[in-house]
């Protein structure tokens, strides 16, 4: 191609790639605010405020408040502008037993499909997440813990399974975020990863689908156990 047809290209196609990677990291720089409750449930989402902090224009912050809005992590109203939105324990309930079923759904379908790479690719995964565990780094084993619950639903070889999934994980993943996930519940969930981890390498989908299923009823029991001791007495 000539250099005026790459200046023409640049013309046509830059801008809008730009455009799109902006709109891609603001939303995901808001998604992991909401999700690690730097930005908690109920808050006010001021746009100038927003816009000083991410270093974005009012157009791209508003278009990822509408993707977000889309994603169930954020309200928008005329009257009250946007806000994060609220997790009730009932939704919380709700959200783990359906994306409950979805995994354990996808667990069968996986352990029929997956490759050796993929396999190995997400045991690599695995013992990075495990040595952050070690290490204390809890934002990094978070990162890690969706890629491998994400990994294996890619794993299904289903599109709509993936589809209705991604509508449900990032709220998932904030609610994963709401106790202190320390001490003795962290080290259980990381033995259930190597309990999963191994029904996987012996494609064994029933037992991963009930590990799943276990994973999602222990992690409740402990956002409903954090959620008592934090509500006041009386």
């Amino acid at each position: 191609m000539s250099d005026s047809g790459l200046d023409r290209a640049a013309e046509t196609g830059g801008e809008p790639r730009r455009k799109g990677r902006l709109h891609v990291a603001t939303v995901e720089t808001l998604r992991q605010m909401i999700v690690s409750g730097t930005l908690p449930p109920g808050q006010k989402l001021r746009e100038q405020e927003l816009c000083d902090r991410l270093g974005v224009s009012r157009t791209p912050l508003r278009e990822a408040l509408r993707t977000l809005a889309a994603q169930g992590l954020v309200t928008l109203s005329q009257n009250r502008g946007a806000e994060v939105a609220p997790l009730t324990l009932d939704d919380i309930a709700q959200l783990f037993d359906v994306v409950a079923t979805l995994e354990a759904l996808a667990a069968r379908l996986a352990c029929s499909t997956i490759s050796d790479e993929e396999i190995a690719e997400i045991g690599l995964r695995h013992y990075r997440m495990r040595l952050h565990h070690a290490r204390g780094e809890l934002p990094e084993y978070f990162a890690l813990n969706q890629q491998i619950h994400r990994a294996l639903i890619e794993a299904a070889r289903n599109p709509v399974l993936l589809d209705i999934w991604e509508m449900m994980s990032s709220r998932v993943e904030r609610a994963k975020y709401l106790p202190n996930l320390q001490g003795e519940r962290w080290h259980a969930a990381m033995s259930e990863h190597d309990a999963m981890l191994a029904a996987l390498l012996a494609r064994d989908g029933e037992a991963l689908s009930g590990l799943l299923r276990q994973h999602f009823a222990n992690g409740l029991a402990t956002v409903l156990a954090a959620a008592s001791q934090a509500a006041p007495a009386g």
